[in-house]
């Protein structure tokens, strides 16, 4: 189902993203080899707090921390942990906010010191694949034609996207519909509506687009150890076009 949000609803989403954004500004300084996904988690978690908002994450299904942390060859859904970052490693922190009842969702990646050609590459593809898909998030338009609009371009840059996770409807619960993937025909899909609320958050491979899923359960992988990497907005989709809602 999808559910058309209200002006107040969204304003009240729009607060809860710019608590994250405020969240990945401060990492974006912290960042440096030698920090541990731990320590991320912990700061955001506190920050959070401290704003009287709730870490999402934490319970959905048995998950026990505030953020995903995902290095490397690691798609999504990477459990922070005492790994200290290496220079030349790509993290991506993935974070979900709660604030009076209403949820928000966006997800950074970061360089650690100075990286390969290769891996910036993969992050200016994936960010722009992300921007390309909000483009077409306008009333009237199809989920399709945002889906597209992504596959066409990140894969005529010679990289793969990810199918097995997509975005999503957000809102009371942190996964409404409409399902939002970030591949496939254009034309296809809901209508796009004002007062829907939904992310784009497209994972970009440098090799296959298969993924394979570690004994814990979440810890989403390349099968073929090839890096990956992701960015997420939450977008208000208004009769102007749409809003990020999680930008300061």
């Amino acid at each position: 189902m999808i559910e058309i949000k209200t002006p107040s609803e969204i304003a009240v989403m729009r607060e809860a993203g710019r608590i994250i954004a405020e969240i990945h500004r401060e990492i974006a300084k912290m960042m440096r080899p030698g920090l541990t996904t731990m320590e991320i988690n912990e700061f955001a978690e506190t920050y959070m707090r401290e704003r009287n908002a709730i870490p999402a994450q934490i319970g959905y299904h048995g998950y026990p921390y505030a953020t995903c942390a995902s290095v490397n060859d690691v798609v999504c859904h990477g459990m922070p942990s005492k790994y200290a970052l290496k220079e030349g490693d790509i993290v991506t922190i993935d974070m979900v906010v709660t604030l009076d009842g209403m949820n928000a969702d966006s997800a950074w990646s970061y360089a650690v010191g100075e990286i390969s050609p290769e891996a910036k590459r993969l992050m200016e593809v994936t960010h722009e694949s992300m921007f390309k898909g909000i483009e077409k998030a306008v009333v009237g338009n199809r989920i399709g034609d945002v889906s597209n609009a992504i596959q066409v371009y990140a894969e005529g840059e010679g990289f793969s996207v990810v199918r097995d996770f997509i975005g999503h409807g957000i809102g009371r619960s942190m996964h409404e519909g409409p399902e939002v993937p970030h591949y496939g025909p254009a034309g296809r899909g809901p209508r796009i509506r004002e007062g829907m609320v939904f992310t784009i958050e497209p994972m970009i491979n440098i090799g296959k687009y298969h993924c394979k899923v570690d004994e814990d359960g979440w810890t989403a992988r390349t099968v073929d150890g090839s890096l990956s990497c992701q960015y997420e907005h939450t977008l208000a989709i208004t009769a102007d076009g749409p809003q990020l809602l999680t930008v300061l």
